[in-house]
């Protein structure tokens, strides 16, 4: 058996080389580890230094699959599970629970996966509707919130989408690269994968110019797939470092792309000053509830009163720096 495949190994071994000897760029590290046999050399000296790179490699493509398959929030469902809580609580008091409430003046509507919708509730939607215009100032009528599209009544913060034909929670942007909203539910998840996807393109370019200095002794043209390469990485590399410093921005600040861009369309928050942020709760309570908040639930914020944007409209003070009236 050795025999016969040692003429292949011989034949495989003299093909790689004659591709490093006309293309050496082809040992470039990253996107072609595999083929550099220098490569593999140091890989033995440090196992631990490639392995976390092929680590963070894998878990950003399994973050990817999983941030384009996750629901980023629709209205409709949050509807039906509130019509779920609202039958439920009308059964006898033996099986009633308490699954829905208001906490900070937010409605908590629990996910159950895959339940099905009771036929009540399209008699139940009038109460959806009650829930909905609580959010909004009083005297609002249901008709300028109802879209037209799902004729269901919106809540804050709300947007339709037609790639997806549905409304969004929490609407922030549809993206085409992920294919799917990015909302309520998958803001945090999208931003996680930006996150690791901007570390694998800094390490992945450190790589790169490892190799490029390491291979100045040969003729530039030698290497000038590598140098295209590393040029397309750095684009990339500066378009993500943008988009997570926009994300991050976001979510300290509680905003979204849609409310941030479309502000002077959107009448709730026409009128607003730039520098103050409606549903911004402090920095840190943003960040744990960016983080930390629960994916089996739906949050429908209301829009903030009079006092409380007169409030955001105070220009911040040494006493207050120091209560972290910004926190």
């Amino acid at each position: 058996m050795d025999g016969f495949c040692h003429p292949i190994r011989d034949v495989w071994e003299r093909f790689l080389q004659r591709c490093y000897e006309a293309f050496p760029c082809l040992s470039d590290p990253g996107a072609l580890l595999i083929l550099d046999r220098n490569m593999l050399n140091a890989t033995r000296d440090n196992p631990w230094y490639f392995a976390t790179y092929w680590f963070l490699f894998f878990v950003t493509l399994l973050q990817y699959f999983y941030t384009s398959g996750s629901s980023p929030g629709f209205v409709i469902d949050a509807m039906r599970a509130g019509c779920e809580i609202q039958s439920t609580s009308r059964r006898p008091p033996k099986t009633t629970k308490q699954s829905a409430s208001v906490k900070d003046a937010s409605l908590i509507i629990p996910i159950y996966s895959h339940q099905p919708v009771s036929t009540a509730c399209s008699v139940e939607a009038t109460s959806w509707v009650k829930l909905i215009m609580d959010m909004y100032p009083p005297g609002s009528s249901s008709r300028h919130w109802t879209c037209t599209y799902c004729n269901v009544v919106q809540p804050p913060r709300s947007k339709h989408c037609h790639d997806c034909d549905k409304c969004v929670l929490q609407f922030d942007h549809h993206c085409v690269w992920l294919g799917t909203c990015i909302g309520q539910g998958n803001h945090s998840r999208f931003w996680w994968y930006i996150f690791e996807e901007t570390v694998l393109c800094i390490w992945t370019g450190i790589m790169y110019i490892t190799f490029l200095r390491n291979s100045m002794s040969r003729a530039w043209w030698r290497d000038v797939v590598a140098i295209m390469l590393l040029v397309v990485l750095c684009i990339c590399l500066i378009f993500l470092l943008l988009l997570l410093i926009f994300h991050s921005y976001l979510v300290l600040t509680n905003q979204t792309t849609h409310e941030l861009i479309r502000k002077q369309r959107i009448s709730y928050l026409r009128g607003i000053p730039d520098r103050v942020h409606p549903f911004s709760k402090g920095v840190c309570r943003n960040l744990y509830n960016f983080c930390c908040a629960s994916r089996s639930i739906y949050t429908i914020e209301p829009l903030p009163t009079l006092e409380e944007i007169e409030d955001k409209k105070r220009p911040y003070t040494c006493w207050d720096i120091v209560t972290c009236r910004c926190c």
